[in-house]
Formats: structure tokens, C-alpha cells, sequence
């Protein structure tokens, strides 16, 4: 089973065999363990975290469409797991978050420095539209290849075939729009 794409092992569970969710779990658990503890910051609520993904997984999984990525799929659970949980671990009031919008300070303002996560999590938020944005001033042959590479999780060999492009053509898009993001972020500073 180790040689079937993720999709085919999809249904290959849907039909019955345990062993394809026991390979799926195999191939995803170390990388959807380290992307929760970058969330959490921390091993316990990171194993937490990931012990969730999966059981959303096992529950969901009917649902899922096989003509897409599952990669992509499954790092969208992690990705809401994760923000569900700092949620919840940290929340914050709506009269912050209205400060937030209006004050400058905002830092200053909050006593509890358990909060201080979710003011990075507004951090990484406003870095995420910014780099959005700058995704989307890119040339459409280096902005094709970054969307693929991030938001698909196609890697270099499926964006050639999707693509029908050399590897090597994919490759240098990839550097030249890495390097045209870079120059846009730093023009924006």
C-alpha cells in the first residue's frame, strides 16, 4: 500500500480495508504532528491536536472528494483544529479585538500575557493577507506555480505534469516568483 497515491488509499478504506487509513495515518501523522506543535508551541497539546485531526479525518473522510488533493484536505483540518484550539485556549474579548482595530497600542492594553498569542495569531493574519496580496501582483506564470506549491501542496513533479512543463521550467518559476515576492514584500515595507 505504500505505493498508492493518498486518493487511492482513500478508496481503497471506503471499500473496506482498515489497512489503507492505518497507511494514510502513517504517512501523515509525523507531518501533521510538527505543523500542531508550530501552532501550539508545545508537544503535549501538539499530540492533542493531531489526535483530533485524525479523528476528524476517520469521521470525514466519506465526505471527502477524491478528485482533489487529499494533502491538502487534511492540512485544512489540521490548519482549523489548530485555530480552534488556540481559540479556545486563548480567547479574547470582543472589546479587545475592537480596540485592536482602532488603537495602536494595542499590545500595551492587554494585561494578561497569556493573550500575547493572539495578538502574534493578528500578527500572522496581517502577514497572510500581505503576502496574498503580493501573490496576487505576480506574474501569472510565478503566481500559477506558487498557489500550486502552497494552497494545492503539489509538489514540483505534479505541478510539471499539471502543467505540462519541464520540471526544470517549474523549478525556475518557482525561484524567479519566490524572488519577485521577496522584492514586492520588501517594496511594501
Amino acid at each position: 500500500m505504500k505505493n498508492f497515491t493518498d486518493e487511492k488509499l482513500v478508496q481503497i478504506y471506503l471499500r473496506g480495508d482498515e489497512k489503507a487509513l492505518e497507511e494514510i495515518i502513517r504517512r501523515y501523522l509525523p507531518l501533521i504532528y510538527n505543523f500542531s506543535r508550530r501552532y501550539s508551541g508545545d508537544t503535549d497539546n501538539a499530540s492533542d491536536i493531531a489526535q483530533e485531526v485524525f479523528v476528524k479525518v476517520w469521521k470525514n473522510i466519506k465526505k471527502f472528494d477524491i478528485s482533489k488533493n487529499f494533502k491538502s484536505w487534511i492540512f485544512t483540518i489540521a490548519k482549523n483544529t489548530a485555530l480552534d484550539w488556540l481559540k479556545k485556549k486563548n480567547a479574547v474579548q470582543f472589546s479587545l479585538l475592537e480596540e485592536y482595530n482602532n488603537d495602536e497600542n494595542f499590545e500595551e492594553n492587554i494585561a494578561d500575557s497569556n493573550q500575547l498569542s493572539s495578538i502574534e495569531h493578528f500578527y500572522q493574519e496581517s502577514l497572510s493577507r500581505d503576502l496574498s496580496l503580493a501573490v496576487g501582483k505576480l506574474q501569472p506564470k510565478y503566481n500559477q506555480v506558487i498557489n500550486l506549491y502552497y494552497k494545492k501542496g503539489l509538489n514540483f513533479r505534479e505541478i510539471s505534469n499539471a502543467l505540462n512543463e519541464s520540471i526544470n521550467t517549474v523549478k525556475s518559476r518557482y525561484r524567479r516568483g519566490i524572488i519577485s515576492l521577496r522584492n514586492l514584500l520588501l517594496k511594501d515595507e
